[in-house]
């Protein structure tokens, strides 16, 4: 990973409905932070930061997403039961998947 990587998604953030979205790496601090922003996508900002801190016995990431929707007023009523849901989905994915790969913090 590195500061200007573009990587591109294909999304179903509403609906089922498919969308591309290409986010850019723009800030990397090694086994520290890394930062990564929408180019292009179903958001009208999308800025989300990785803090990654080695904790007794594993690793902890933390997760600080800013974002703006599309569409005015018509993207704040659809948030708390479209957008929202899925964004807590997305993220349980990955908490389960990293589970998965690297196992379970149990101090």
């Amino acid at each position: 990973m590195y500061a200007g990587q573009i990587i591109q998604y294909i999304v179903t953030p509403v609906l089922g409905i498919k969308t591309k979205w290409v986010t850019e790496i723009t800030h990397v601090k090694d086994m520290d932070y890394f930062v990564d922003e929408q180019r292009f996508g179903p958001y009208a900002l999308w800025h989300h930061k990785h803090f990654i801190k080695e904790i007794p016995g594993g690793v902890e990431m933390e997760d600080i997403v800013d974002y703006k929707l599309p569409l005015g007023i018509l993207g704040q009523i659809t948030h708390p039961f479209l957008v929202k849901p899925k964004l807590q989905e997305i993220f349980e994915y990955r908490r389960k998947k990293l589970i998965e790969l690297f196992g379970e913090y149990n101090p």
